[in-house]
């Protein structure tokens, strides 16, 4: 076959035509219905990997905090103690401080002593 007829063509455009066709009917059926507010199943059929709104990863909280600042006093805190630690927003506005499960109870203890808490 010579490749001045255009038939070479074929394969590739019939390739994007379907995945454009597979790109659609997916976010017809799957990402709509997310994306809009209003919607009663948003909250049940997010993105999976934060189904578990109080899940971490690797990470413990060690306490919990209703101000920013707090939670900065306590990371400094802990970082005097060789404990890494970081913050996280909660959904219910409040601010956690994480560790790393080896050292959950050493900190515990350390903010445990705080008198602001």
């Amino acid at each position: 076959m010579a490749t001045s007829d255009g038939w070479y063509l074929i394969g590739p455009l019939v390739a994007v035509m379907l995945i454009g066709i597979v790109g659609v009917v997916f976010w017809r059926l799957g990402l709509q219905w997310v994306e809009r507010a209003d919607d009663p199943l948003r909250e049940l059929y997010g993105l999976a990997i934060f189904g578990e709104q109080e899940d971490y990863g690797l990470l413990c909280p060690a306490a919990v905090v209703d101000e920013p600042e707090v939670a900065d006093d306590i990371r400094r805190l802990l970082a005097d103690a060789g404990i890494r630690a970081t913050r996280a927003l909660r959904p219910d506005g409040q601010v956690a401080v994480l560790v790393f499960p080896e050292h959950i109870e050493e900190a515990r203890r350390l903010v445990g002593d705080l008198p602001a808490l």
